[in-house]
């Protein structure tokens, strides 16, 4: 009835319904998203907390692995914040009897860190900036172990780049040519070294 009588009032409030329905649904979309980012700082968060340390829960982070976070995520960058402001932070939100910090007190110190990470910025998009540098990062070195140790053997495996004695032991293939390769047998033929007739002396009787 109400829009029969008072078409205006209905075509306004259907205005309103959905301006009012748009600003929800950015606010559900804003919300999802802010929760979609926390949970990558949790997660980049206990990545680190574990780094190195098989016993180690996630839960805790302690400070060679706070100092290597921000280094990994590159909230260290000499000219606003150094590894001594780092430190200075993680003494000051930890527990004063703790090695570790739990991670809201990790928040804390990257709300500590923000404003001098990013001059400039408001307090929440410092805070904000400072989350985005950790979301979704790990440890740099992950990996890295392997690949070196992998690439040490190549280089020690690969008989092309052998050199002296060792070089000798090796066919241009690379299979070894047994005791051959080790040692220097010499054979009691009458001839010296470097004569390469051997052998031919009776066949050239027998012609005569």
């Amino acid at each position: 009835m109400v829009d029969m009588m008072v078409p205006g009032f209905y075509v306004l409030n259907c205005r309103t319904l959905d301006e009012t329905w748009t600003s929800f649904c950015a606010a559900g979309f804003s919300i999802m998203a802010e929760s979609l980012d926390m949970e990558e700082l949790l997660t980049a968060f206990r990545k680190f907390a574990v780094h190195g340390d098989t016993k180690a829960t996630g839960k805790e982070l302690n400070g060679k692995n706070w100092a290597k976070l921000c280094k990994d995520c590159k909230i260290v960058d000499v000219k606003n914040v150094t590894s001594t402001d780092v430190d200075i932070v993680f003494s000051k939100v930890k527990q004063k009897s703790s090695r570790v910090v739990t991670y809201e007190e990790f928040r804390r110190a990257l709300e500590e860190l923000a404003p001098k990470r990013f001059k400039g910025q408001s307090k929440d998009e410092a805070l904000q900036s400072m989350f985005k540098l950790v979301e979704g990062r790990e440890p740099t070195n992950v990996g890295v172990t392997k690949v070196s140790k992998t690439a040490a053997v190549d280089r020690l495996t690969d008989t092309a780049r052998y050199t002296g004695s060792h070089k000798e032991r090796f066919d241009e293939t690379g299979k070894g040519r047994g005791r051959e390769g080790r040692e220097e047998i010499v054979e009691n033929t009458g001839y010296v070294g470097a004569y390469r007739n051997a052998g031919t002396y009776d066949t050239k009787t027998k012609d005569k």
